[in-house]
């Protein structure tokens, strides 16, 4: 398998969606159920007031994620997968559903949660510092990010471990890795603000 070298363009996903309306099997696959129960089982916090979900697609996720955020905005570059969310979402009022292209397109405002699944090794590593930044700048302080990566080998720009060592590289001034976990197929990272919520004791361990 012939390894891209640059990010994935919009036409890359555009092409799945059109070919599949669940390319990845979201919505069926005991993969993507087991990691989705242990993603949201791994959130340090029983509720967030504003999450930021990055490669949302078809809204699986989104939908389980939305009761433990008062806002959630969720993105994902492909209008055909954002399509399939609205309606999955449509009785979630708390959800904002919106197409970017990341990281050149970002959300206005600030988080306290910040989810990254299965995206990351989209990027090729130049974009992957310009997410971090983006992150960064948006996440609260006393914030989480929580990113999650098949380990299995890609034809993406990255592999999951790469895309994730990366990220925590470009992060680690601002952000403690908490609690990692591998399992045989895939990482998922829980990274924690260093900086104390204004008013409280203490930051991030």
């Amino acid at each position: 398998m012939t390894r891209h070298t640059t990010s994935l363009p919009p036409g890359y996903f555009d092409e799945r969606y059109a070919a599949d309306p669940d390319p990845w099997n979201f919505a069926a696959s005991p993969y993507e159920r087991d990691k989705y129960a242990a993603t949201l089982a791994a959130l340090p916090r029983p509720q967030y007031e504003a999450g930021l979900e990055i490669g949302c697609s078809i809204g699986v996720l989104t939908a389980a994620l939305a009761p433990r955020c008062d806002t959630l905005a969720a993105l994902d570059v492909a209008e055909a997968a954002l399509a399939q969310a609205r309606t999955r979402c449509r009785d979630l009022p708390g959800v904002r559903l919106m197409r970017a292209q990341v990281p050149g397109e970002w959300p206005e405002g600030r988080f306290d949660l910040i989810l990254l699944s299965e995206v990351v090794y989209y990027l090729d590593a130049g974009d992957v510092a310009r997410l971090a930044g983006r992150v960064r700048e948006s996440l609260l302080p006393g914030g989480d990010v929580v990113l999650v990566h098949w380990t299995g080998e890609t034809h993406y720009p990255l592999t999951g471990d790469e895309a994730a060592d990366l990220f925590i590289r470009e992060t680690r001034a601002r952000l403690a890795v908490d609690r990692p976990i591998r399992t045989a197929s895939y990482r998922l990272d829980v990274l924690r603000s260093r900086e104390a919520v204004p008013g409280a004791s203490g930051s991030a361990p």
